[in-house]
This record gives C-alpha cells, sequence and structure tokens, in this order.
C-alpha cells in the first residue's frame, strides 16, 4: 500500500517538476531540460529528482543552477501540489547521463 502511494506521489511530482522546469527554460533558448525519474523517500520528505539536460555540455553549469535555486523550485511545486500534499517534500537534483552512457556504448560498438 505504502509502495502504491510513493509511485503515485513520485509521478505527481515528476509531472509538476517538468512543467516548472518548461516554463523557467522558455526563457533560455537551445536548452531543454527533462525529468527522467522521480523518487521518494517511504515518508515522503525527500524527493530526488533526476535531470536529463540537452544539449550535455550545458548540464554542469544548468545542475549547479537549479541546486542554488533549490528553495524558489520547492516554493514554486509546492503552489501546484499543495491541495494534494501536506508536507512539500524536500528536492534534491542528480544528472541523469544515462543517455550519453548509451551514446558511448553504441559508439564502441561501432568501432
Amino acid at each position: 500500500m505504502q509502495e502504491t502511494r510513493q509511485n503515485r506521489i513520485a509521478r505527481l511530482l515528476q509531472k509538476e517538476l517538468a512543467t516548472i522546469f518548461q516554463q523557467q527554460t522558455r526563457q533560455t533558448h537551445g536548452v531543454l531540460v527533462s525529468v527522467t525519474r522521480v523518487r521518494i523517500s517511504p515518508d515522503l520528505s525527500i524527493c530526488t529528482a533526476y535531470l536529463s539536460i540537452f544539449p550535455s555540455e550545458k548540464a554542469e553549469d544548468l545542475l549547479k543552477n537549479i541546486n542554488a535555486n533549490e528553495k524558489s523550485i520547492r516554493y514554486d511545486l509546492g503552489r501546484r501540489v499543495h491541495n494534494q500534499l501536506r508536507i512539500i517534500p524536500e528536492l534534491r537534483f542528480h544528472l541523469d547521463d544515462s543517455l550519453d552512457y548509451i551514446e558511448h556504448i553504441d559508439e564502441l560498438l561501432k568501432k
């Protein structure tokens, strides 16, 4: 039962975070941020979001900027989901480099 609730909340947070990043990156042309996966702790207090950033050259700088603005992102998230959640979880962002890894494997296989 608890796992079902975690999955439902993780999907909700993933959708809302993706919307927030989509609105914020409209101002910076040529950058695409997508939320590939969201995991939430069993007590629903910590949300770990994995971000895929294109182009990957700007990924590190953009991730530092996102981590610096974590409080404002959490505030925006809270305004969106305040009817569904009692406590807005603490946000942690990580870079999802699985696409880069897949490209690297493809290059190795072609050689």
